[in-house]
C-alpha cells in the first residue's frame, strides 16, 4: 500500500549518499521520476502547448550540473519563436553535433529562458552552489526549458538570487540581463569604469531588454535616449531614461538627427533601422552599433548550417567593412547566458541601481495565455508565470 501511495505521487525513497564533507552525486534522500511541465510536439502556433503530469525529470549527466526546483519562470520572444520552430536546425545541432539522433528529437520540448528557484541536487564538481541555495539563470536555447517543475542547469549559468527580490521578480532578469550584458559590455564594450558621460541610444527602450539595459547605461553614469511610443514615456522617464523620442509622432530618424551623435546605439527593433541609425554615431572615435536582431538562425533554419553560417559571415563582414570605412563600427549582438554576469547584476540589483519589471504575473495553468499576450507585442516589462513555492520540496 505503502509502495503504490509512493509511486502515484511519482516518487521513490533512495539512499542518501552525503559522506562526510564530501557531496557525493546524490544529495537528496527523494528521487523523482515524472513531473509537471508544458511541452509541445511539434512546431506550431498556441494550440501546440500541452500540459502533461508525465514529463521526463531531468537527470544530472556532467559533474557540474545542477537540479533546480522552478518557483517561477520568464516569458521572452525567444520562447515565442521558438514554439513556431525559429532556430530549429541550429538548435539541434547543439544538441546532437554528431547527428546520431532522429529529426524530432528534441519532442516533447519545454519551452522557457528564464528561472529562479531552489537548487534541489548538485553534481560532483560544484563548488559555490550547495543543495537549498535560491538561484537564478538564463537557460540556453538549446535546453530544456522552465515552464516545468525542475530543470537541469550547469554550474556556470546559474547566480545566486538576489536577496531583495521574490522569486517572480528575479524570474524576470536573468535573460535579458544576460542579453544587455553581453551586448553592451562583451559586444559595445562598456563598463563601470568607461561609460560614464558616454551617449546611449536604445532603439525600443520599452520591452524587456530595453527597460534593462536603460538602468544598467544609468547606473555606470551614461546618458540613455529612448525611442518608444508616447504612452511609455513616462515609464521608461521613470527608469532613468534622459531623452525620450517618441516614434509614433512622426519620422524617429529625423528626430534623433537633431541630437548630438552617440557613442553606442543598442538596436532591439531591426527592419529599416540600420538605413539610419550608423549616421547617428560619432565617426572616427570607436563608436559601435550593436544589433540584436539578426538574420543568422533564420538562415541556418532556411539554408542549412554550413550554408546558412557561410551567408551570415559574407553579410556580417559586407555591412562590417562598409561602415568601418565611415569611421564606426556594426556588430551583431547576441543572448549568452553567463552566471558571473548574473552575479555582477546581483550587487546591482541588491544595492538598488537596477530594479526588476514585471508587467504581469500568470499562473502555472495559464501558461497558454502567458503566450497569447506575449505575441500581442508592445511591453512593458516582462511577463512572469508562478509554478511553485519555494518551500514545496522540502
Amino acid at each position: 500500500c505503502l509502495f503504490a501511495k509512493s509511486l502515484f505521487k511519482n516518487k521513490v525513497s533512495c539512499q542518501s549518499s552525503v559522506v562526510s564533507s564530501h557531496r557525493l552525486f546524490s544529495t537528496t534522500k527523494i528521487c523523482w521520476n515524472i513531473m509537471p511541465a508544458w511541452v509541445i510536439d511539434k512546431y506550431g502556433a498556441n494550440d501546440v502547448l500541452r500540459f502533461t503530469k508525465n514529463a521526463a525529470f531531468p537527470i544530472i549527466n556532467y559533474p557540474n550540473e545542477v537540479i533546480v526546483k522552478v518557483c517561477a519562470a520568464g516569458l521572452n520572444p525567444l520562447d515565442v519563436s521558438m514554439r513556431g520552430g525559429y532556430g530549429a536546425a541550429t538548435l539541434s545541432m547543439k544538441r546532437d553535433p554528431l547527428t546520431i539522433k532522429q529529426a524530432g528529437m528534441e519532442f516533447p520540448l519545454i519551452l522557457g529562458r528564464d528561472v529562479s528557484g531552489v537548487i534541489m541536487e548538485c553534481g560532483l564538481d560544484v563548488k559555490y552552489f550547495k543543495a537549498r541555495d535560491e538561484v537564478c539563470a538564463a537557460i540556453p536555447p538549446w535546453k530544456q526549458g522552465s515552464f516545468a517543475e525542475f530543470v537541469v542547469l550547469s554550474g556556470n549559468e546559474i547566480s545566486l538570487k538576489p536577496k531583495s527580490l521574490s522569486h517572480v521578480e528575479a524570474a524576470s532578469l536573468p535573460y535579458v540581463a544576460n542579453t544587455a550584458w553581453s551586448a553592451l559590455v562583451n559586444t559595445g564594450g562598456l563598463n563601470k569604469d568607461n561609460c560614464a558621460k558616454k551617449r546611449i541610444l536604445i532603439l525600443g527602450g520599452s520591452g524587456g531588454v530595453g527597460t534593462f539595459a536603460i538602468q544598467m547605461v544609468k547606473a555606470w553614469g551614461g546618458h540613455v535616449t529612448v525611442t518608444c511610443s508616447q504612452n511609455a514615456e513616462r515609464f521608461v522617464r521613470g527608469l532613468g531614461a534622459d531623452h525620450v523620442v517618441d516614434y509614433t509622432a512622426g519620422p524617429v530618424d529625423e528626430s534623433l538627427r537633431a541630437l548630438e551623435k552617440f557613442d553606442l546605439i543598442l538596436d532591439n527593433i531591426g527592419g529599416d533601422t540600420e538605413r539610419w541609425a550608423l549616421d547617428l554615431l560619432k565617426p572616427w572615435t570607436g563608436a559601435k552599433y550593436v544589433t540584436l536582431v539578426t538574420p543568422f538562425l533564420q538562415n541556418t533554419d532556411l539554408l542549412g548550417i554550413a550554408d546558412g553560417m557561410l551567408q551570415s559571415a559574407a553579410t556580417m563582414g559586407r555591412k562590417a567593412l562598409k561602415h568601418l570605412a565611415k569611421g564606426v563600427h556594426y556588430r551583431w549582438g547576441f543572448f549568452a547566458p553567463s552566471g558571473p554576469a548574473l552575479d555582477d547584476i546581483r550587487e546591482m540589483v541588491d544595492a538598488g541601481q537596477i530594479r526588476p519589471v514585471v508587467e504581469e504575473i500568470f499562473n502555472f495553468s495559464e501558461v497558454p495565455k502567458a503566450f497569447e499576450k506575449m505575441e500581442k507585442g508592445h511591453a512593458r516589462g516582462k511577463t512572469v508565470v508562478q509554478i511553485s513555492n519555494p518551500g514545496d520540496e522540502f
